[in-house]
């Protein structure tokens, strides 16, 4: 695993004109062109292995997941911006008792992360059976490389270890 997103990392980074094309056809977009602000575009730019948030023109409050209305001013102009993906672990949890579709892979980890820029966003834990978690591990999101048959149809980030991925 560790092999397939370190290459796959590397591939989008060194291939912007392509990963822009992409984009071009598969977010969805209002009559100016503007790229929406919905889950569904989220998940989308997760499948091309960015970490993206909206940000407020009018109060500039970040958001993940998006919202078509900021909670703090109201408004509805929003830009989206790339996030580092590097974070802090502030609180996780292990599931043995998984809902159905994910009855298969318990137990596992779910967990909050305090990421740079500012937000939490939780998400699922990948880290080896003999790791000890601990509150503040340094933690970097990444992207599943297989979209999932089942609910949801969505491309997948998780964290791992940020010094492993940095080896």
């Amino acid at each position: 695993m560790f092999i397939a997103t370190q290459y796959r990392r590397k591939r989008f980074q060194s291939n912007e004109k392509e990963l822009k094309n992409l984009e071009e056809i598969t977010l969805d977009r209002d009559e100016k062109g503007e790229i929406l602000p919905t889950i569904q575009n989220f998940y989308r730019f997760c499948g091309h292995g960015r970490l993206m948030a909206l940000k407020c023109i009018e109060c500039e409050k970040l958001l993940i997941p998006p919202r078509i209305i900021c909670p703090q001013c109201s408004s509805h102009k929003f830009k989206w911006i790339q996030l580092s993906g590097k974070g802090k672990l502030r609180t996780f949890s292990f599931i043995h008792i998984a809902p159905k579709q994910f009855s298969s892979q318990a137990p596992y980890i779910i967990g909050i992360v305090k990421l740079e820029e500012g937000l939490s966003l939780s998400g699922r834990i990948i880290v080896d059976k003999d790791v000890k978690l601990e509150i503040g591990m340094d933690l970097i999101v990444e992207f599943e490389d297989v979209v999932s048959a089942g609910w949801p149809q969505w491309p997948r980030y998780y964290f791992r270890l940020a010094k492993v991925i940095e080896q």
